[in-house]
């Protein structure tokens, strides 16, 4: 089974503190299930019409992860299960999920997405304003900032992308409290990488899924 032996590799990579998100974006649900047998309970999608009916379909102890862009106007559709949301990029993200959590009887766990990278398509925080972002989301009592994400440029440079996370990792000690654990930076391509700069969460899907084909 390739999937069980893609992760087992890349588990033994991993110190006891780091938590592997696998990526399941466009995977369909018996691969997903291979997965899942093989042990793997995390799991994250970038799109929020793929991941509510996989979330109906699939085994209900499955943690869900919104990893992707969110607009907010679909947070309502996965406000009722979510485990964890990765980009948050804006107060107005922040006050629309506290909304619905709130709606739900929830307290929504999520990431401020910071923007580390060169490309500017990216989104997230700028690095100065994520203390700012920390203390108006303080106001929020149906979400819980747990940590920062951040995508570093894609690119060879090895050196740069270090860089990129090692940056980041510099804002997150500065705001690392009890509640502020998570520093999710890394992905199939990088992860070895942002492990050494001390990423605590690591977004892998084609190192264990194998390429997607869109």
């Amino acid at each position: 089974m390739p999937i069980a032996s893609n992760l087992k590799a890349i588990q033994i990579c991993l110190a006891d503190e780091v938590t592997l998100v696998a990526v399941s974006k466009t995977k369909p649900n018996t691969t997903i299930l291979e997965a899942y047998q093989a042990g793997q309970r995390i799991f994250g999608e970038n799109k929020v019409q793929e991941l509510a009916q996989k979330a109906e379909e699939l085994p209900k102890d499955i943690a869900w992860h919104m990893i992707g862009h969110l607009q907010t106007n679909k947070v309502k559709f996965i406000a009722p299960f979510v485990s964890l949301i990765h980009g948050v990029d804006s107060l107005k993200l922040l006050k629309e999920i506290n909304k619905r959590a709130e709606e739900n009887n929830r307290v929504i766990d999520c990431l401020l997405q910071v923007h580390i990278a060169t490309e500017s398509s990216k989104f997230g925080f700028g690095i100065e304003e994520v203390e700012s972002a920390l203390n108006q989301a303080e106001e929020f009592e149906n979400i819980k900032i747990v940590g920062l994400m951040g995508m570093a440029t894609f690119t060879d440079d090895t050196q740069q992308v270090s860089q990129e996370f090692k940056s980041l990792k510099t804002v997150f000690d500065s705001i690392k409290n009890k509640d502020i654990t998570t520093l999710s930076m890394g992905m199939s391509g990088d992860y070895k990488l942002a492990i050494e700069q001390g990423s605590t969460m690591i977004r892998v899907g084609s190192a264990i899924f194998g390429h997607r084909n869109k």
